[in-house]
């Protein structure tokens, strides 16, 4: 995609219609209490909107309309061919509209326009369709029983889901869920954070004109307490999806129990461990991926790679070549396509960010604060890894740095933590690389590179970081769906007779 200039993303922002009502039932609404809240530009702290502030009676509303929709079948029940097809003009109005969802992510989050053109919508977009075109493709299966029977084991839609969304990636944590959600035939109520609403309700009015019936796509905007709670303490939701911190992961199983023990899956922090051992090939190389890992999206990454756990024996070389590569991520105007770091989502992430600044004491790069809520690349040595800058999940641009001797000493310092989303080891010597991607507990362990996978990839964590299933991939469509056993018996009844 050809990037714009700052001027014209400008006139885009200037020009754009920014949606501000719920959507449910296929229609723009207001909140029942009449409430909003506003959503501003992290950038430039200026107001963008005043969203609608829902509450439990809009979840009931929206359960309300996508059970009727997921009864009568008007999704759930149309031929996978038809879904593959209504899901495949939802892309397509997506990239007519994608210059529109790049200026509008980029406002309401704070991220850079580059990376909202060349990432986050594309990769969208790119989702969506992948499940979209798996629709048709996944097969049930016939189980080996015996000459007098058929055992068939089939898929069914989950019924009901909410979907409970973060702010670092709002538009490709929505394509996350609904993709494979949509694609198995349910019927789905989103919460978008707070912070982060605009592009979601965007997106469901496309889904509507796409041909996506009323009632299967709900957007819910509220706060945790007013919408997130209502949706997983819900009677009538079968199951949710959260993507968020650990800390509010965790609410969802009290209120999965304490209502009607609907299903949870989970995908939640990370302090994720990167291992560079003595023999890792192309210092220069290595601290690309470093620097990509630690600082992409502003650290706000749950699988951003905060934790350097580096050989005595190349540490110099590697954080004189890692701060090399730093300085050329700038901050500035995120509709800037030559900015590299954005703004922090909030003022409240920010001063969180900062309290962690101030405990550092070996700054080796960065450390300080720009107006508005910007935060410079920061790279930290700590004495080890009890420092609660390489134990904490800060979600901001800060690389902790662990000096090591040995390959198993940085194996046990990469698994000492609470959480096992992502990992990534360098080293020269493959059986090493091996070795060390098993041994690591995390869902995924990249070597000599920065990754999440792709598409095609599970993503999902070990510990703390989450469970209940994966997004991404084929198994991302099992979380939606039930198995069910249909057993069939074909014994003559002349031969039972006889029996």
């Amino acid at each position: 995609m050809t990037l714009l200039t700052q001027d014209e993303y400008k006139s885009i922002a200037a020009n754009l219609d920014l949606p501000t009502a719920a959507f449910i039932d296929g229609k723009y609404c207001p909140a029942a209490s009449g409430k909003t809240f506003e959503t501003v530009n992290p950038a430039t702290g200026e107001k963008l909107a005043d969203i609608a502030s829902c509450g439990a009676d809009d979840v009931d509303v929206a359960v309300e309309k996508a059970r009727e929709a997921f009864d009568d079948g008007r999704w759930s029940r149309l031929h996978p061919s038809e879904r593959k097809d209504v899901l495949i003009r939802l892309c397509k109005l997506m990239t007519r509209n994608a210059r529109e969802l790049a200026v509008m992510e980029s406002l309401d989050s704070g991220k850079t326009i580059y990376d909202c053109e060349t990432v986050d919508v594309p990769e969208t977009i790119h989702c969506i369709k992948w499940h979209a075109e798996a629709i048709d493709k996944i097969y049930d299966q016939v189980s080996p029983a015996s000459d007098d029977h058929i055992a068939m084991v089939v898929r069914e839609p989950i019924g009901v889901v909410g979907l409970v969304l973060p702010w670092n990636f709002p538009l490709l944590m929505l394509a996350w869920k609904i993709g494979p959600a949509l694609a198995a035939g349910c019927s789905v109520v989103v919460k978008p954070a707070a912070e982060t609403t605009l592009t979601a309700l965007r997106v469901a009015e496309l889904a509507m004109e796409a041909g996506l019936p009323r009632g299967v796509l709900n957007i819910v905007p509220g706060g945790g307490a007013e919408v997130g709670e209502p949706i997983g303490r819900h009677m009538d939701i079968d199951m949710v999806s959260f993507t968020g911190s650990t800390v509010t992961g965790k609410r969802f199983l009290t209120y999965s129990a304490e209502s009607n023990a609907k299903e949870v899956v989970l995908e939640m922090g990370g302090k994720n461990p990167a291992i560079v051992m003595d023999d890792a090939e192309n210092l220069d190389r290595v601290a690309q991926h470093i620097v990509n890992g630690a600082f992409w999206n502003m650290g706000e990454n749950c699988s951003a790679s905060s934790r350097l756990i580096v050989h005595k024996d190349v540490k110099a070389e590697l954080l004189e070549r890692i701060t090399h590569h730093a300085k050329a991520w700038n901050i500035g105007d995120p509709l800037d396509p030559e900015t590299r770091m954005g703004a922090l989502v909030s003022s409240a992430h920010f001063d969180k960010v900062c309290g962690y600044l101030e405990q550092a004491d070996n700054v080796v790069l960065g450390g300080k604060t720009q107006c508005g809520a910007f935060v410079e690349p920061t790279v930290v040595e700590v004495p080890g890894n009890d420092a609660v800058l390489a134990r904490e999940e800060i979600f901001g641009p800060v690389l902790s740095v662990i000096k090591v001797s040995g390959f198993d000493e940085a194996i046990q310092i990469a698994n000492d933590t609470q959480y096992g989303l992502c990992a990534s080891i360098f080293t020269a010597n493959a059986k090493r690389a091996i070795r060390g991607a098993r041994a690591i507990r995390a869902g995924t362990v990249t070597v000599n590179s920065f990754g999440e996978g792709d598409i095609s990839t599970p993503f999902g964590g070990y510990k703390q970081s989450g469970f209940g299933g994966r997004d991404n991939s084929v198994h991302a469509h099992d979380q939606y769906t039930q198995l069910k056993t249909i057993w069939i018996d074909l014994a003559d009844d002349a031969d039972e007779a006889v029996d």
